[in-house]
């Protein structure tokens, strides 16, 4: 056990370190660390699990004269174990450094996000068919990760079919999360849709008290109810309210709580990176989700509905579908690399601080009505959301 007394004072008598005041050129020494000999009963003198300072002044405090009998005046330090404060203020920068990369992290991750849930909803609502939206966003972030492995921008991850195995579940939740949240916005605003979606730590209670049989404590089931009040709240007030809208958002919080149950579950032990991970979701997501986009929506109904829009608002819905596809890609991919920083309580608000951040700059850029009642709802979920990560640590 590393002991945090300071240590006796250490005699240095030997001839290992012999400095006599008469001679006039110091003796070669032979050692800098010489044997320290123990009394008898008495312990360890000095710790080895602590960095030793020895006082560099022959005239300060630590340093004593000690006869020697007729062979000069020998010296004697004291040597102490460095304090622990002494130790790790030499990790300062580092930290520093540590939590300004955190931040840009941050910072990046709301600002790509806000970014993509602008040009997502411009794209649905000149082209409404989500189905092949999210498509394009899981094809655009596959083909930018395979070009970064091909050409050695990102080291290409060791993956084997165990990995692909392991992985194949939380693919599953993943895209039936992403596809429930992409028509849910199609059908109702944006604000609308990301106010029940802060609902989804009541989600993740729920189900893993009622099927995984995992309890929690008092406060973490008491910060459910502003979650659940604050959305009911919005949902009723709510001027565009639609069920398909509402169901959506709701499907979508429970697939991401399915999601997270199955990464922690399937991903125990894997070295893969956060970039790299969500390279290898996105591509068996892609998998996964194009037959069913085909079978729902089709090829004969995207290219009807193209010649529309385009015939509507011009060219630029090229960009818009391009902006929204690379915009989804970056801002997930910022989350995970964030995420191997942190803790998951930290995500957590920074998860909820996202929210804010996207229902608030919605509601100005596309002039959502928002009733005072229906904001009300709004800041009581938000809050219970920041109160169940406080009280989920």
């Amino acid at each position: 056990m590393i002991s945090s007394l300071r240590q006796p004072v250490v005699g240095i008598s030997g001839s290992d370190l012999l400095l006599r005041q008469r001679h006039a050129t110091p003796v070669k020494a032979r050692s800098f660390l010489p044997c320290l000999a123990r009394e008898k009963g008495q312990g360890s003198l000095v710790s080895v699990h602590k960095p030793l300072h020895i006082a560099s002044s022959l005239g300060g405090r630590n340093f004593s004269s000690v006869k020697s009998g007729g062979k000069g005046d020998l010296v004697k330090c004291e040597a102490y174990e460095a304090d622990r404060s002494e130790v790790e203020a030499t990790n300062t920068p580092s930290e520093a450094s540590k939590k300004v990369k955190i931040g840009i992290y941050f910072a990046t991750w709301w600002a790509l996000n806000v970014v993509f849930n602008i040009y997502n909803k411009k794209v649905l609502n000149a082209y409404p068919f989500p189905w092949l939206t999210s498509t394009l966003s899981l094809a655009c972030g596959s083909l930018m990760m395979l070009i970064s492995w091909a050409t050695g921008i990102a080291e290409a991850p060791k993956t084997d079919p165990e990995f692909w195995k392991s992985l194949f579940p939380v693919a599953v939740a993943h895209t039936i999360g992403h596809v429930a949240a992409t028509v849910s916005m199609s059908k109702v605003a944006v604000s609308f849709t990301h106010i029940i979606k802060s609902g989804e730590p009541a989600f993740s209670v729920l189900v893993s008290r009622f099927l995984l049989g995992e309890t929690f404590p008092v406060p973490v089931y008491l910060s459910l109810l502003p979650i659940i009040g604050g959305c009911a709240l919005a949902a009723v007030t709510e001027l565009n309210f639609n069920m398909i809208g509402f169901m959506g958002a709701m499907i979508s919080n429970l697939a991401f709580v399915f999601r997270n149950i199955f990464s922690k579950k399937g991903m125990k032990g894997k070295s893969v990176s956060g970039m790299n991970y969500y390279a290898c979701l996105s591509i068996l997501s892609l998998a996964i989700l194009t037959p069913f986009a085909i079978a729902v929506e089709g090829p004969q109904m995207w290219i009807a509905g193209w010649k529309t829009s385009i015939s509507q608002i011009g060219n630029q819905l090229i960009w818009w579908v391009a902006a929204q596809s690379v915009f989804y890609h970056l801002y997930n991919q910022v989350s995970y690399m964030s995420l191997d920083e942190i803790s998951p309580l930290t995500f957590s608000i920074g998860n909820t601080m996202k929210r804010i951040s996207v229902i608030v700059s919605s509601i100005i850029i596309f002039h959502t009505p928002v009733q005072p009642v229906n904001a009300l709802g709004a800041a009581i979920a938000i809050l219970g959301t920041f109160l169940y990560s406080q009280a989920k640590q």
